[in-house]
C-alpha cells in the first residue's frame, strides 16, 4: 500500500497505462516524497486559494470552507455558513491600516455570497436571495471593488454593497471574469467573449457598459486567462485557442486542433458538432507570460507567446481529462486529471521524430484574422522543426477521486484536492528531513544536550 501511495502502481488490467507513462519509486526528480492527508470536508472537494506564505483555503460542494496551515497541516478555521455547495472562491486583500489583511469571498449555489476573517472563521458580510448564483469572481484591488459573474454581472465595494449591475442574455451566463486594462473587464459567456468597461463618474458612483463583443469561438469557452499587461487567451470545447490584444481585443494568433488527415471534411463537421472532450476540449489554461499551458483533453501543449508556435506536447499525459495545471518553470510543469494522479513533466528534446503536429494541437496558425471562421480549417501538416517532448518526472498517487485543482507554495509544499473528499499536503521528503533534524538539535542545545 505505501509503495502504492508513493509512486508505484500494481497493474490494472485491459486498462493499464502504457510503458511510457509507467514511473516507479525512482523518481530522482521528484522531491515530493512526503505526503500528509487532510480531512475535514465530506463531499467533493474543488477549490484551494493560497491566503500567504503558509496557509490555504479550502471549498466544494459540502458548503464549508476549511483553513489550513500548511507547514502542520493542522486545521485552522472552519466556515459555516453556506446550505449548498460553493461556486466560487476568491482572496482580497485591504490596505486599511499599516498591514494589509487578507479576506475571503465565497459564492455558493444557495444564491448567497459572503466576506470571511480566515483570521477569527466570522463572517463578516453576506448577501442573500441573489436572483440566481454566482458562478465567478474577481477582485479588482486597484479600484477597490470586486466583480461577480453570473446571470448578471454586478460589481461591489469593500463593504458589500452593491455599486452597478448588467442583466446577461446568455443561457449559460457569465462563466470566467479577466480584468484588462483601461477598466476594463472581459467577460466569457457561451461562445462569446464580452468585453464591459468601468466608468467612475464625477460624484464617485459607478457604472458599466458593454462595448463589444468577440463571436470568434465556435463553440463553448472553457478558459479565459491574462498573459502578460498587453494579452490574454481563450479556449473552448471545441480546441480553439484565440490569443487576443487584450488593449483593441483583435485577435493575434488562432488555432483549432485539426482531425487526423484521413478523415474527411464531411466527417469533421460532424464530429466538430458533437466533440469528444478526451479529444479536443480545452479544459484548463494557466501562463508565465512568456508560455501557455494548455490542457487538451487528456494532452498537455505548451505554446511559445513569442513565436506564436508550439515548442512541446504530449498528446496523451494522463489517463482521463487533465483538470489543471501549472508551469512550474521554462522547462517543467506539473498537471492534475480526473484519473486521480498528479504528475511532474520536463521539456525535453525528441529523440525521434514527434508526433505529426497536425494530430495533436498547433497544427496550423492564422495571424490576424478578423472575421468569423465559416467552416472547419483546411487540413495541412506543418512541419514544426524545433518540437519537443513533455517527460514524465513524477507521479504523485496518493488520491482515490480525481484531482480538481492544486496550488503551490514553492519550496514548502504543495496542496491537492480531490472528489474523495480529501487534501494532500506534498512535501519535499529531504528538506522535511533536515529541517526535523536541526530543530532536533536546537532542543538538545537548548536542553544542554542528552
Amino acid at each position: 500500500m505505501f509503495r502504492w501511495i508513493l509512486g508505484g502502481r500494481e497493474a490494472q488490467g485491459s486498462a493499464e497505462k502504457s510503458p511510457v507513462l509507467c514511473i516507479g519509486e525512482e523518481q530522482p526528480k521528484n522531491c515530493f516524497t512526503e505526503l500528509q492527508v487532510l480531512k475535514g470536508h465530506f463531499d467533493i472537494v474543488r477549490f484551494l486559494v493560497q491566503i500567504d506564505d503558509f496557509r490555504c483555503a479550502s471549498a466544494g460542494d459540502d458548503g464549508l470552507v476549511l483553513v489550513w496551515n500548511i507547514e502542520t497541516g493542522e486545521r485552522l478555521q472552519e466556515l459555516r455558513g453556506h446550505s449548498q455547495q460553493i461556486t466560487a472562491i476568491t482572496t482580497f486583500t485591504c490596505n486599511n491600516g499599516v498591514t494589509p489583511h487578507t479576506s475571503l469571498i465565497t459564492a455558493s449555489s444557495d444564491r448567497s455570497l459572503s466576506l470571511w476573517d480566515p483570521d477569527t472563521g466570522n463572517r463578516v458580510q453576506t448577501i442573500s436571495d441573489l436572483q440566481s448564483p454566482v458562478k465567478c469572481l474577481l477582485v479588482l484591488e486597484r479600484l477597490g471593488v470586486w466583480v461577480s459573474g453570473g446571470e448578471e454581472l454586478c460589481v461591489w465595494n469593500k463593504d458589500f454593497q452593491l455599486q452597478c449591475h448588467r442583466q446577461n442574455h446568455s443561457d449559460t451566463g457569465i462563466t470566467a471574469l479577466i480584468e484588462l486594462p483601461k477598466n476594463c473587464l472581459a467577460a466569457a459567456m457561451d461562445k462569446e467573449i464580452v468585453i464591459y468597461r468601468l466608468t467612475f463618474s464625477t460624484d464617485s458612483s459607478l457604472s458599466v457598459a458593454e462595448i463589444r463583443c468577440l463571436s470568434d469561438h465556435q463553440d463553448q469557452i472553457r478558459a479565459l486567462i491574462n498573459v502578460n499587461d498587453g494579452l490574454f487567451a481563450s479556449g473552448s470545447h471545441a480546441g480553439e485557442l484565440i490569443l487576443w490584444d487584450a488593449v483593441d481585443w483583435n485577435i493575434l494568433a488562432y488555432e483549432h486542433i485539426l482531425w487526423e488527415e484521413s478523415q474527411t471534411c464531411a466527417q469533421s463537421e460532424i464530429r466538430l458538432a458533437a466533440p469528444k472532450p478526451s479529444e479536443m476540449s480545452i479544459q484548463h489554461l494557466t501562463t508565465n507570460g512568456k508560455h501557455i499551458l494548455a490542457a487538451v483533453g487528456s494532452g498537455l501543449y505548451v505554446y511559445s507567446v513569442l513565436t506564436k508556435t508550439v515548442v512541446a506536447y504530449r498528446k496523451v499525459a494522463h489517463d482521463s481529462n487533465v483538470l489543471h495545471t501549472m508551469l512550474l518553470s521554462d522547462s517543467s510543469l506539473m498537471s492534475c486529471s480526473e484519473d486521480g494522479s498528479v504528475r511532474m513533466w520536463e521539456i525535453q528534446d525528441l529523440p525521434l521524430p514527434a508526433e505529426p503536429a497536425s494530430a495533436g494541437f498547433f497544427g496550423m496558425w492564422t495571424f490576424g484574422r478578423s472575421n468569423k471562421q465559416t467552416g472547419p480549417p483546411s487540413k495541412k501538416v506543418v512541419d514544426v522543426p524545433n518540437i519537443r517532448t513533455l517527460e514524465l518526472t513524477g507521479d504523485l498517487i496518493g488520491h482515490s477521486g480525481a484531482v480538481q485543482m492544486f496550488v503551490s507554495f514553492k519550496e514548502n509544499a504543495l496542496v491537492t484536492c480531490s472528489t474523495d473528499h480529501l487534501l494532500i499536503l506534498w512535501k519535499d521528503g529531504e528538506r522535511q528531513s533536515h529541517l526535523r533534524s536541526l530543530a532536533l538539535f536546537q532542543k538538545l542545545e537548548e536542553n544542554g544536550g542528552l
